[in-house]
């Protein structure tokens, strides 16, 4: 049987203002670790393609 799912502990003071200056401004990546990413998202992509094309025969 599953584990009861906790609830999501409520922030205040300093926390919660640091939360809320993240979300408000969250760090841009740059174009190289983009692009990494995009590669890394295409590599899986076509392992996963090929996984099910191998499932089906």
């Amino acid at each position: 049987m599953a584990n009861p799912i906790k609830e999501t502990p409520v922030l205040y003071g300093k926390d919660a203002r640091r939360f809320a200056e993240r979300i408000a401004h969250p760090k841009l990546e740059s174009k190289e670790r983009v692009e990494e990413m995009k590669q890394a998202y295409e590599i899986y992509q076509r392992s996963l393609e090929r996984g099910r094309r191998l499932k089906k025969e």
